[in-house]
C-alpha cells in the first residue's frame, strides 16, 4: 500500500462529506489485466485505476469499492485467488486482509455486487459512478446497471461524484508531492541519458527504447508512450527506425511513473550535431523565454488561461522580431494567428495520471463557470483554463512548430494572413519543432519546479550543448 491506512480512511470520509447532500451508493471499480494479443498475454504491469488507487491504495485486479451514502457503510468486493493462481503468480493477501489494510470494514465476493446494484435499482436509489474508459468496465456497468456502453452510460455518470473527486485530487497532499518529486528524479535520468546518446547515426528507436528502460527499471513504467523524433512538428511522433541526421533537431517527450503510480512529464529538444545552428537557436531561445515567463507569472488565483495567453503574446512578439509574424501582437493573438506555431495549450494537470483526471471530462476538470473553454484553433486544446490553486501540479510546455501541412492550409485559405509572413514561413518547412516542458508545483506565493536543482534537466541552449559535449567526451 502506498500511504498509511489513515490516509485512505480520511480521503473516503472527505469524499462522503462532499457528497453529503446525495443519496444512494458510490461504485468505484478497479482495473483488470488488459490482454495484448490473446487472453493470457496481458499488458504488464497491471495499471490500477487512479481514482480507485486514490481512495483504496490497492493494486490487485478484480476489486470494486462500494460506499453506501445512506448507511455509512463501505464494502470491498472481490474474489480470493485459488490454488491455480498461486501456482502461476504466487500468494497474495485475501480480500479481507487487503480491505483491513485500507481501513474498509466490509468485504464480499464479486457475485454479491450484482445483488446490491439490483436492489438499489429496484428501490430507485441513485448509483454514482465515474466515466468508464475500459471496455470490460463498460460491460460490467452494463450488466450491473442495465446501461448500454456509450451514450446511456455517459449520461448516467454522477456529476456530484465527478466534481467531488476533481476537487480532492486536484490539490496534492505533501506525500503526493514527494512521489511526484520521485517521478521527476526518474525523468531526469531518462532525459539526460537521451542527451548523452544523441548523435548522428543512432536510431530514434534505440534512444526511445533506452529511455523506456530507465522508466521501467527505476519505477513502474513510462507515464505515457515515449515521443522521440526528429519530426518535432508532429505532436505525438513516436520513435521510428530512422537514424539521427546531422544538423537536425531531436525532440524527446517522456516521463516515468513511480512504483506508486505518480507521474513525471518533461520535454527537451536537442541538436543532433551537438550544437544548435543560428536559426535553431533563434527559435529555441524564444521557447526558453516563454518557458521561464510561466515560472514568473503562475501563482494561486491567476487563471491558467491568462498565463497561456501571456506566453502567446510574448511568443508572437519575438516571432515578429524574426519577421515570421507582423502587425499588432494583441490583435494577432486574439485572432489565433500564433497557433500556427503553438497549436496546443501551455500545460495540463499532473498527478497519478500524466494528464491528471482528464478521463473525468476536460470541461469539468480544467474549466468552471468563470472560465469557459474556447473553440478557437489552438486555444481549444488548452486543457486547463481555471484559476490556479496552491497544491496544483501542472506542466509548463511552450513550443514552436513549423508544420508544412498547416502552413499550406492557412496560406491557401488566407487564414490570419494579416499577421503571418507566409513567404518567410516557406523557408522553415524543414525546421521541425521545439518544445521545452517541466512539471511545476503551485506554491503559496508562486510556483517552483517539482524537482530540486540537482535533478534539473538542462534546457537552456548553452547548458544542453555543454551537457552533450561532456557526455560525448565521457
Amino acid at each position: 500500500m502506498l500511504f498509511s491506512k489513515e490516509t485512505y480512511i480520511s480521503r473516503r470520509a472527505r469524499l462522503v462529506e462532499l457528497m453529503k447532500d446525495e443519496h444512494g451508493i458510490i461504485v468505484l471499480p478497479g482495473n483488470n489485466p488488459s490482454p495484448c494479443n490473446y487472453p493470457n498475454n496481458a499488458y504488464a504491469p497491471l495499471r490500477q485505476d487512479s481514482t480507485f488507487l486514490y481512495y483504496c491504495g490497492l493494486e490487485r485486479e478484480g476489486l470494486v469499492l462500494v460506499i453506501d451514502l445512506d448507511a455509512g457503510r463501505e464494502v470491498l468486493y472481490g474474489d480470493d485467488i485459488d490454488i491455480d493462481d498461486i501456482i502461476w503468480y504466487g500468494s497474495v493477501d485475501s480480500v479481507a486482509t487487503m480491505a483491513a489494510g485500507a481501513g474498509i470494514a466490509g468485504t464480499a465476493p464479486m457475485s454479491h455486487l450484482e445483488d446490491v446494484c439490483r436492489q438499489a435499482r429496484g428501490m430507485k436509489r441513485p448509483i454514482h459512478f465515474l466515466p468508464p474508459y475500459r471496455f470490460d468496465t463498460k460491460v460490467m456497468l452494463m450488466d450491473l446497471l442495465g446501461l448500454h456502453p456509450g451514450k446511456e452510460q455517459e449520461e448516467a455518470v454522477s456529476m456530484p461524484l465527478r466534481m467531488a473527486v476533481i476537487e480532492m485530487r486536484s490539490v496534492k497532499e505533501p506525500q503526493e508531492i514527494e512521489e511526484l518529486e520521485r517521478a521527476g528524479r526518474i525523468g531526469y535520468l531518462m532525459h539526460t541519458t537521451a542527451m548523452s546518446l544523441v548523435k548522428p547515426g543512432v536510431t530514434e528507436k534505440y534512444i526511445g527504447g533506452v529511455v523506456d528502460g530507465i522508466a521501467i527499471s527505476h519505477g513502474s513504467m513510462p507515464s505515457f508512450p515515449t515521443i522521440f523524433t526528429q519530426h518535432g512538428e508532429i505532436m505525438h511522433g513516436g520513435p521510428s527506425p530512422a537514424p539521427l541526421e546531422a544538423g537536425r533537431l531531436a525532440l524527446c517527450d517522456a516521463g516515468a511513473e513511480t512504483l506508486n503510480n505518480y507521474c513525471s512529464d518533461n520535454t527537451r529538444t536537442m541538436p543532433v550535431s551537438g550544437r544548435y545552428t543560428t536559426r535553431q537557436r533563434e527559435i529555441y531561445d524564444i521557447v526558453v523565454e516563454c518557458h521561464d515567463h510561466t515560472l514568473q507569472v503562475a501563482k494561486p488565483g491567476v487563471k491558467w488561461m491568462d498565463v497561456h495567453l501571456s506566453v502567446c503574446r510574448l511568443m508572437a512578439t519575438r516571432l515578429k522580431e524574426l519577421g515570421l509574424m507582423r502587425g499588432d501582437v494583441d490583435e494577432a493573438v486574439a485572432a489565433g494567428a500564433h497557433a500556427m506555431f503553438l497549436p496546443h495549450g501551455l500545460g495540463h494537470m499532473m498527478g497519478m495520471d500524466v494528464h491528471d483526471m482528464e478521463g473525468l471530462g476536460q470541461r469539468y476538470l480544467g474549466y468552471d463557470n468563470e472560465v469557459q473553454p474556447s473553440t478557437q484553433f489552438g486555444l481549444s486544446s488548452l486543457r486547463l483554463g481555471r484559476r490556479l490553486q496552491e497544491g496544483f501540479v501542472v506542466t509548463d510546455e511552450p513550443g514552436i512548430y513549423f508544420i508544412p501541412a498547416l502552413i499550406d492550409d492557412w496560406r491557401k485559405s488566407g487564414h490570419c494572413a494579416e499577421w503571418l509572413d507566409f513567404d518567410r514561413l516557406e523557408t522553415y518547412k524543414d525546421f521541425g519543432g521545439i518544445r521545452i516542458e517541466d512539471d511545476i508545483l503551485i506554491t503559496a506565493d508562486g510556483c517552483r519546479y517539482i524537482t530540486g536543482e540537482q535533478d534539473r534537466i538542462p534546457y537552456r541552449a548553452d547548458d544542453v550543448e555543454a551537457y552533450m559535449q561532456e557526455a560525448s567526451i565521457n
